[in-house]
């Protein structure tokens, strides 16, 4: 007679079905080239608060620009060469935390509001915990959000708007105490449009392998020259306009939201012999109607 082995004896056994992938170790695992980029970035915010300190204002700007462009980048290398890891994404957010939330608070506290005594560093710390709130919210939330958007100013063009500010300031000549309460009211929305709810177009779905017509290469060539022929002015021109723009978006969705609530009922237009048939534009029934 066999003897059966009862169930505890193999309850410690390792599972091992060929037909399953095999776990994914290297996720925690630290890649060099990705991290490259984010330390460089970590770097460039570090530096802006440095010359900061100095009283190279035009410098921390600068830095702040390139430390956005350098945070663009260790994403889509990670993304494109597969080696995202937990670490990395953790180690991407105290950069930017850095970059994006201390340095340009501190610049720009440094250059114009510390003249308003404590409504300059009221509205630098709101700028520095709206970032830390958006990083924080962002980190949590990654997997249920549309990646088609951002929730709240991303960080980055929050960070150019106060960098693009200093800059304009700057190469016009001004002193930071001339444009202390503007500096006041760019500082104080660019925090709060990181912790609102607005959405933000996020640029996640271009394709940057899928072929495009040849006038699109034609349109980044005069962007690009449109940039050099004036950097501070059109970039922040640009980060303005991307501010503005979310809060634009989200204002035609109200109205559209409103005139929806007033329209007659189906029963009601029954009444008057209207076509039921095919759903009226803007009606939810609409597919294009959807935000």
């Amino acid at each position: 007679m066999t003897h059966l082995e009862p169930p505890e004896a193999t309850a410690n056994v390792p599972h091992t079905d060929p037909a399953l992938p095999p776990p994914d170790k290297h996720r925690r695992g630290i890649y060099i080239l990705p991290n490259l980029f984010t330390t460089a970035a970590l770097f460039a915010g570090f530096y802006a608060i440095v010359q900061a300190m100095n009283d190279r204002f035009e410098y921390a700007a600068v830095a702040i620009f390139v430390a956005m462009v350098l945070d663009g980048l260790d994403g889509r290398i990670a993304r494109m060469t597969n080696t995202q890891s937990e670490f990395g994404a953790e180690y991407d957010s105290l950069s930017d935390m850095v970059s994006f939330g201390a340095a340009p608070a501190l610049v720009m506290y440094e250059w114009a509001l510390q003249d308003l005594g404590k409504l300059g560093w009221v509205a630098a710390f709101i700028y520095c915990a709206g970032a830390a709130l958006r990083l924080a919210r962002f980190n949590t939330n990654i997997d249920v959000v549309d990646k088609r958007y951002f929730q709240g100013l991303p960080s980055p063009a929050a960070a150019a708007l106060v960098a693009g500010m200093v800059w304009v300031g700057i190469d016009n000549g001004f002193a930071g105490d001339e444009l202390r309460w503007h500096a006041a009211v760019l500082t104080i929305f660019a925090g709060v449009s990181m912790v609102s709810n607005v959405l933000f177009w996020s640029g996640k779905s271009i394709n940057l392998r899928k072929s495009v017509p040849f006038i699109v290469l034609i349109a980044l060539v005069l962007a690009f020259a449109l940039i050099s022929s004036y950097p501070p002015g059109i970039l922040f021109g640009l980060f303005l306009a991307y501010a503005g723009s979310g809060y634009v978006v989200a204002v035609l969705r109200w109205r559209r939201r409103r005139l929806h609530r007033h329209e007659p009922h189906a029963p009601q237009a029954a009444e008057h012999g209207d076509n039921l048939d095919a759903p009226a534009e803007g009606t939810p029934s609409d597919s294009g109607s959807k935000p």
